[in-house]
C-alpha cells in the first residue's frame, strides 16, 4: 500500500487513516505568514511618507515657480502675502498639506529681500535649500527661496 509520509497506518481499533498537519507545523505556517504581512505594513507606510514627502518638495517647486511669474510679471517684487498669489500663478490654489490639517507642513514667510517658504518631510532626507531661515523647529525640511 503506498501511504503518504504524514499519514499512519490505522491501529486495531479504527480502520480509518490518520492524515494532516502537526500543530508544529501549522504553527510554523503562522509564524511565517505574520512576519511577511508585518513586513509588507512597514514597506507600504514607509512608502506612503515617501510619497507624501515628494508631493510636498513638489508643492515647493510650485511656490517658487509661481513667486518667481509675480516677480517677473510685477516689475521686480514679490509678493507680501500668500494671497496675492492668484489663480494666474497657481491655478490649483495655494497647496494644502497631502497629510491633511494636523501636520505643520507648511511656512512661508515674507522678509523684505523676498521670500521664503519651507515643508516639513515625514523622512529623514532634507532637500531644496534646508538651512534657510524660515524652516521651523526640529526635523527635515524642503524650502526654496527667492532666485533674484
Amino acid at each position: 500500500m503506498n501511504m503518504n509520509a504524514k499519514c499512519q497506518m490505522p491501529n486495531a481499533k479504527s480502520t480509518r487513516l490518520k492524515c494532516g498537519f502537526s500543530l508544529i507545523e501549522l504553527l510554523i505556517v503562522v509564524a511565517i505568514i505574520s512576519i511577511l504581512v508585518s513586513l509588507g505594513a512597514v514597506s507600504y507606510s514607509q512608502a506612503q511618507k515617501k510619497a507624501r514627502d515628494s508631493r510636498r518638495s513638489s508643492d515647493m517647486k510650485a511656490i517658487q515657480n509661481a513667486m518667481e511669474q509675480y516677480y517677473a510679471d510685477t516689475s521686480s517684487t514679490y509678493p507680501t502675502v500668500t494671497t496675492d498669489l492668484t489663480a494666474a500663478y497657481l491655478p490649483a490654489g495655494f497647496p494644502s498639506d497631502p497629510l491633511g490639517g494636523t501636520w505643520p507642513a507648511y511656512n512661508t514667510t515674507f522678509p523684505s529681500s523676498g521670500y521664503c517658504s519651507c515643508a516639513k518631510l515625514e523622512g529623514t532626507t532634507t532637500g531644496g535649500n534646508s538651512g534657510l531661515a524660515c524652516a521651523y523647529g526640529s526635523g527635515s525640511y524642503y524650502c526654496v527661496s527667492n532666485l533674484q
